[in-house]
């Protein structure tokens, strides 16, 4: 396992910028990683990708210099383990609804004495002939991220306690299903949305704590980055969808 820059530059006060993509491609994620971004959110939550094309993604964002984190499908220590394996540098963990649920993601991703994630000589300890697994069990538990959402009402009512829990790295908000949750599906700025996001922004900031979001272009990154959030990502067809339309506009433009 590499160096987690991503953690380095967090822990250094930094902010970081990366771009979720849920396409079974190493080379799109590739290009992405080659952009300059800082990591590369593989969503295996939503979409088709498993283990095997999560392991081939990380290779690629690895090569291209950036840090490969993946989107779980759910909170199972079992699931999480086997994205873990093939090599990415910390997982998010979806639908992070209290103290216990945001502990249970720390327990599985990290090795003892952290944690209970089970220990094989796989890809993300370089098969155990790259590196003793002894050494590998502490590199690990120093560099694997722990990135909790929040993206629901119970995870509102629950976020002071699991704000609370060491070893979760980001805290991360997934506006969409959140919007769902206050009862505005896919409405992220409607003004009751936007109030309850800038709410728990700042509560995770006054906590000391690296607070994250999705956004949808640039001019909403650098208001957040302006508000303190410092793990700041976009969907990859926010990026390449405004590219094609606008080529197509200039270049049928009569």
């Amino acid at each position: 396992m590499r160096p987690n820059e991503v953690k380095r530059k967090l822990a250094a006060g930094g902010t970081v910028f990366g771009v979720f993509v849920g396409f079974g491609s190493p080379g799109l994620a590739e290009v992405f990683a080659y952009c300059g971004v800082d990591y590369i959110v593989i969503d295996a939550e939503h979409g088709a990708l498993d283990p095997h094309d999560v392991e081939g993604m990380t290779r690629a964002v690895e090569a291209a210099g950036a840090t490969p984190f993946v989107r779980v499908p759910a909170n199972d220590p079992r699931i999480l383990l086997r994205y873990l394996d093939v090599g990415t540098q910390g997982v998010m963990v979806p639908w992070c609804q209290s103290a216990a649920e945001a502990a249970a993601a720390v327990q599985a991703t990290k090795y003892h004495p952290e944690g209970t994630r089970g220990l094989a000589s796989v890809r993300a300890a370089r098969y155990g002939v790259g590196m003793a697994l002894p050494e590998y069990v502490k590199v690990a538990n120093a560099e694997t991220m722990v990135i909790a959402q929040v993206e629901t009402v119970a995870t509102l009512e629950a976020l002071p306690e699991m704000l609370q829990v060491p070893g979760v790295d980001v805290f991360f908000i997934g506006p969409n299903d959140l919007s769902q949750s206050l009862g505005y599906p896919a409405r992220p700025d409607e003004p009751a949305v936007r109030e309850v996001i800038d709410r728990i922004l700042a509560q995770i900031i006054a906590a000391g704590k690296v607070a994250g979001i999705m956004t949808r272009d640039g001019a909403s990154a650098r208001r957040y980055r302006e508000q303190g959030v410092r793990f700041i990502s976009i969907n990859a067809t926010s990026l390449i969808a405004p590219a094609a339309r606008g080529f197509l506009q200039t270049a049928t433009a009569s």
